[in-house]
């Protein structure tokens, strides 16, 4: 580059831009140095939704079974009373969840739990919030044969299938090498597979972990650092941002008695350990801006409120107005393009169906 120069020197302005190119030349070098590091820490602790479902343990994907599952997900006819589905709790026109506190099931039962979301629920290393499934698979047997939800038995729900001509096609396709495909077991690999498939890729945070560093905005960026630096990485890590471990609800102070209520001690109800008292699953936090109500008793629908809480519960931090803000506003670049998925026309019941009943004691 060749300068102004005036009796062998650089002339005052000169020397001025010159300062000021230098200048920016080391802020953006430092811009560039944090926004990198900020991204390198995000890509070790957390991946992007994938926009293809993970291959299941036995249990092939195939466009016949997912199709079946798609059915028996909005058939209501599993339940016992023709009243409730698997939609009835996830709902995929409110975010895959139901926005109730708990859910209700047979008779106008209430559940105990909130029903979380079943978009990505296929990433969770286990299902409900103690944990005792380990699959969707397994996972689906509960609600068809829970009192207070579906109130069926494995067996009415085969006969009633077998009763549908349509059903039992659709079973011989999804499962063709099975002489009598049409069992309890292949209800919940056929929901399993069609539950794969609800996934919610492309958040911008999955944009960023893809590279893309103005995918976020400047507070959203702080708030992702908060997260980290906060220790909520520590539970809600992974593909999911959560699902992966066990925790105890209250690590540094007991939470109120109606958000962890008394009674409920999560694990310890499956295990009898005493250690796993008050301790659940951790929650996935994708889509968490659109899943209210929150926690095992859904009793806060304030975003900012859980915020709060969970840092004072969890690490013990009472974190500044501007933090909360600042880490909702991370939490909102979770949101994910959710699949738009058709209810279906479900097959017609035959002369041989069973009717629906309404109490538990007709069920059997």
């Amino acid at each position: 580059m060749q300068f102004c120069r005036i009796n062998g020197s650089l002339t005052a302005a000169r020397r001025k831009t010159i300062r000021l190119m230098l200048l920016l030349a080391v802020l953006l070098t430092v811009s560039g140095s944090a926004e990198d590091s900020l991204l390198r820490k995000a890509r070790h602790l957390f991946t992007p939704i994938p926009s293809q479902p993970p291959e299941l343990k036995d249990n092939p994907l195939t466009p016949a079974k997912i199709e079946l599952g798609r059915l028996l997900f909005f058939d209501p006819r599993l339940s016992a009373g023709w009243t409730v589905s698997c939609n009835s709790c996830h709902n995929l026109s409110v975010n895959g969840a139901d926005a109730l506190e708990t859910s209700v099931g047979h008779n106008g039962q209430k559940g105990t739990r909130n029903s979380p979301t079943v978009f990505n629920a296929v990433f969770n290393f286990a299902q409900f919030w103690d944990g005792r499934a380990r699959d969707l698979k397994e996972q689906a047997k509960g609600p068809i044969q829970a009192a207070v939800e579906m109130n069926n038995t494995p067996a009415r729900v085969v006969q009633t299938l077998k009763s549908r001509p349509a059903y039992v096609t659709l079973f011989k396709a999804s499962f063709p090498n099975e002489t009598d495909p049409v069992t309890f077991d292949n209800v919940t690999r056929a929901l399993e597979a069609f539950e794969a498939t609800l996934l919610t890729p492309d958040a911008r945070f999955d944009q960023f972990l893809s590279g893309d560093e103005k995918a976020l905005s400047e507070q959203e960026r702080r708030g992702l650092s908060l997260f980290i630096s906060k220790d909520c990485a520590s539970c809600h890590k992974g593909v999911n941002l959560g699902g992966a471990s066990y925790h105890r609800f209250g690590v540094s102070q007991k939470p109120a008695p109606e958000i962890r209520p008394p009674a409920d001690k999560g694990r310890f109800a499956i295990t009898g350990d005493p250690t796993d008292e008050y301790v659940f699953r951790a929650p996935s936090l994708r889509n968490v801006a659109i899943t209210a109500p929150y926690f095992h008793s859904g009793r806060v629908a304030d975003l900012k409120q859980a915020i709060t809480l969970m840092a004072a519960v969890q690490p013990g931090i009472r974190l500044k107005e501007r933090e909360v803000e600042d880490i909702e506003a991370f939490l909102k670049t979770l949101t994910g393009e959710r699949p738009k998925i058709e209810p279906p026309t479900l097959p017609a019941a035959g002369s041989d169906t069973p009717p629906p009943v309404s109490s538990s004691g007709d069920r059997h």
